[in-house]
């Protein structure tokens, strides 16, 4: 079954809990004593509704403040997909982890309280969704309920929002906009009524409706190798494959390839899923391939086809989001692991700080923890990359910190 990785953002309130929740007990996702749990808990509160928040906010201090903190996974299935929820924090502080749990998803839903309108927070939000390259953004307009469905109210937000996104530079970007009530339910999964003059989709029936091709970007195929498959066994005696995930495009049996960095180049014989085989491998497959020659390939390695090598360079421009308390200044070494390859790095310099409501950069020699800024990097060999606007797989990487061994922080080559 495919599954779709989903982000949500929002600001304090604006009801992402909510309307996970809302989306689990309205798939008949949830168990049943997890239901009778938030009956009891939203009955000792003096709610007169049942709080789906309670739901998604794991930590103590998230249900007690009302607030998303950390990163929270939620699973959920239907008959025609299945669903992975970053339920990510909208605070200033947490940008970090709103990077992270946005930067493996594929839609995003950027919630905003119908009674606020477009703020602050909505921009950075946004902004981050553009820098990852979020192929599909759901501006959901949540808490219609407390303005009286008012078509105008949802006209004026949607009208904001697009005066922001005319502002991005990702125009591949395809952004839908949903008025909704998390707490009732309306648009969440199903129509209630409430909302005649909106004919569009709910949530639930948008996500249902897209098609891998709608989500993903297209690029050059890159397989990164993870580890060399030798059985040794009398019925595989002699086989040689090499596993890992493609990315960026499809590779087939017959395709010339070059092994990067050896530049060595042979040809596909053959493509193995577990225990069958297939002419061709689609984007997202983690499969095990055979080449026409014994050649040394070794994990790091990257394959890709003859026809379409990637830069080749020590040197790379990038925008970085720094993660670490302590900050990241010139001079500073750590390991750049870019997909499958662990390469030691210097910090060149670091040239600005990105605003995250659009309104420019601001010169600087170093970037604090939940700072986005460009940054160039020496490595101590070369990489095999692409643009991350290209590629994103293979554009991205991650700083290490040798001490530590903290990822301090993620960052997308220009």
């Amino acid at each position: 079954m495919e599954v779709l990785k989903i982000a949500t953002a929002g600001s304090v309130d604006d009801g992402k809990s909510t309307l996970i929740g809302r989306l689990l007990y309205d798939t008949q996702s949830l168990t049943t004593d997890k239901i009778e749990a938030i009956e009891k808990s939203s009955k000792q509160k003096g709610y007169d509704y049942l709080d789906f928040s309670l739901a998604t906010d794991g930590l103590v201090a998230e249900r007690e403040q009302g607030i998303t903190i950390d990163v929270a996974h939620i699973y959920f299935s239907t008959a025609k997909k299945s669903y992975i929820i970053a339920d990510t924090p909208g605070h200033v502080e947490y940008t970090r982890n709103m990077v992270t749990g946005a930067s493996t998803s594929q839609v995003s839903i950027i919630l905003i309280d119908a009674r606020k309108g477009v703020i602050e927070q909505t921009y950075r939000h946004f902004f981050i969704n553009n820098l990852l390259r979020v192929k599909d953004v759901i501006v959901a307009i949540n808490k219609m309920d407390l303005v009286e469905y008012s078509e105008e109210v949802f006209n004026k937000i949607k009208a904001d929002f697009q005066a922001l996104n005319a502002k991005s530079a990702y125009k591949e970007q395809n952004v839908s906009y949903i008025p909704l009530s998390a707490l009732t339910g309306d648009n969440v999964v199903e129509t209630l009524g409430k909302m005649p003059w909106y004919t569009g989709q709910t949530i639930l029936q948008h996500l249902e409706g897209l098609e891998p091709k709608d989500i993903y970007d297209n690029g050059q195929a890159r397989f990164p190798v993870q580890t060399v498959i030798r059985p040794k066994t009398e019925e595989y005696h002699d086989f040689r494959g090499y596993a890992g995930k493609l990315y960026g495009n499809n590779i087939k049996v017959g395709d010339a390839v070059t092994v990067l960095p050896s530049l060595t180049e042979s040809t596909v014989t053959n493509i193995h899923f577990f225990d069958k085989q297939f002419d061709e491998a689609s984007v997202g497959s983690s499969i095990t391939i055979e080449l026409e020659n014994d050649i040394n390939v070794t994990r790091g390695d990257m394959i890709v086809k003859s026809s379409e090598l990637p830069r080749i360079e020590k040197d790379i421009t990038t925008t970085v989001c720094w993660m670490d308390s302590k900050k990241l200044v010139a001079g500073a070494k750590y390991f750049v692991q870019h997909n499958t390859n662990r390469v030691l790095a210097k910090i060149d310099s670091v040239k600005n700080v990105i605003a995250t409501d659009y309104s420019g950069v601001t010169p600087a020699t170093q970037l604090a923890i939940n700072e986005i800024g460009e940054v160039t990097i020496k490595l101590s060999k070369a990489i095999y990359f692409d643009a991350y606007n290209d590629n994103k797989s293979n554009g991205a990487f991650i700083l290490i910190d040798a001490a530590t061994n903290t990822t301090a922080g993620v960052g997308f080559i220009k």
